[in-house]
């Protein structure tokens, strides 16, 4: 058997790489939803709404608060179009990723579909009301936005995705595949002159 023959049978096959993107995307959005609702379990029965208690003094604090909008508290009167739009991230990533063959794909996408998961589950189930839920934050910074585990997922997930898009990465090809514009550019082949015509 040839050494190019070994390479191709030792190869994962494409469904193998799904499968394993899937479970890896799963993992890390399991692992983010996971600790996002754990601290928020700690700081609603641990920390007094408002309050703020320093950590690392003048640079971060944690402080419960309860979020009914976006980030500084936008849109506090349509907490159920934040709700809408965090359910159809979720579906929308969910069918994703079973295209997904790419494993920093796979991460990035984890990272959003736990962070948004976190969010969701506040604007489900906690008060006021179904599907008006208020976020619990509470991890505060000097002149920004009171903001949570979840939003870190999310933010950081996106961020993997802008430099995959960018670095023309394709979600459909493994690590190590450039995307279609590089293909496209490999196969041109470089133009040639002609032989120049002999002086007589």
């Amino acid at each position: 058997m040839s050494h190019q023959a070994r390479e191709a049978a030792a190869a994962p096959t494409p469904s193998g790489r799904g499968r394993r993107c899937l479970i890896l995307s799963l993992l890390v959005a399991a692992l983010i939803y996971g600790a996002d609702q754990l601290t928020k379990l700690w700081v609603v029965a641990e920390l007094p709404l408002g309050q703020q208690f320093p950590v690392i003094p003048g640079l971060l604090w944690w402080q419960h608060i309860r979020n009914s909008g976006a980030a500084f508290s936008l849109g506090s009167d349509f907490t159920w179009i934040f709700t809408v739009v965090m359910a159809v991230v979720v579906v929308f990533i969910a069918f994703t990723l079973r295209k997904v063959r790419h494993s920093f794909w796979a991460v990035g996408l984890g990272l959003v579909l736990g962070g948004a998961a976190g969010n969701l589950t506040d604007r489900l189930f906690r008060e006021p009301s179904f599907g008006q839920g208020h976020v619990v934050d509470f991890i505060a910074v000097p002149n920004f936005a009171i903001f949570n585990l979840a939003d870190c997922g999310v933010v950081v997930g996106i961020a993997v995705i802008m430099v995959l898009i960018l670095g023309d990465r394709d979600l459909t090809q493994p690590a190590g595949h450039r995307g279609v514009k590089a293909d496209q550019s490999a196969t041109q082949e470089p133009e040639t002159e002609g032989p120049s015509p002999k002086n007589d």
